[in-house]
C-alpha cells in the first residue's frame, strides 16, 4: 500500500529498531510507496514512511530490492557528494564510498550480502543513514 511521506526532521532522526518477520508487511508498503515515487525518488527507509523500523527499499535498474535490517559490513574509496532527500528539501553536502558491501535479510527472509558500487551503493549508504537517524 502505498503511504505518506514524513517530512518531520525530528522523526526522522530517531534510529529504527531492528526489523522481524512480523515487519514484512512494511517492506511491501515501502517497496509499493517507492514505485509511486519513482520520477523523483530511487530509495527510501521505512522511517520514511513512519515506520520507525531497518527496512529500506533501493532502486537497482529494472527492479526495487526491499533489504531488512542492512548492516554496511564494508566500504572502500571515500568521496564528497552532494544528495537531495525525499523527505527533505533542497540538496546537502555529504561523504560516500564507491564501494561497499552491505548483508541484510531479503523477503523470503535469507541473509544476503552483496558488493555495490557507485551509484547504487551511494543509494544503500543514504537509506542505511535514515535507519541510524542520520539525516544528510
Amino acid at each position: 500500500m502505498i503511504k505518506e511521506i514524513i517530512h518531520n526532521p525530528m522523526q526522522l532522526s530517531q534510529p529504527s529498531q531492528q526489523a522481524s518477520r512480523a515487519d514484512l508487511p512494511i517492506a511491501t508498503d515501502l517497496l509499493d510507496t517507492l514505485s509511486a515515487h519513482k520520477e523523483n525518488c530511487v530509495g527510501m527507509a521505512a522511517n520514511m514512511i513512519g515506520q520507525p523500523k531497518r527496512i529500506i527499499a533501493v532502486a537497482m535498474g529494472m527492479t526495487n530490492v526491499a533489504m531488512i535490517n542492512p548492516e554496511i559490513i564494508a566500504h572502500s574509496s571515500p568521496y564528497e557528494t552532494k544528495e537531495g532527500c525525499l523527505s527533505l528539501t533542497g540538496q546537502r553536502p555529504t561523504r560516500r564510498f564507491h564501494q561497499i558491501t552491505v548483508r541484510f535479510r531479503n523477503l523470503d527472509w535469507q541473509l544476503t550480502t552483496l558488493q555495490l558500487t557507485d551509484w547504487v551503493a551511494e543509494i544503500v549508504q543514504h537509506e542505511v543513514d535514515h535507519c541510524n537517524g542520520v539525516l544528510i
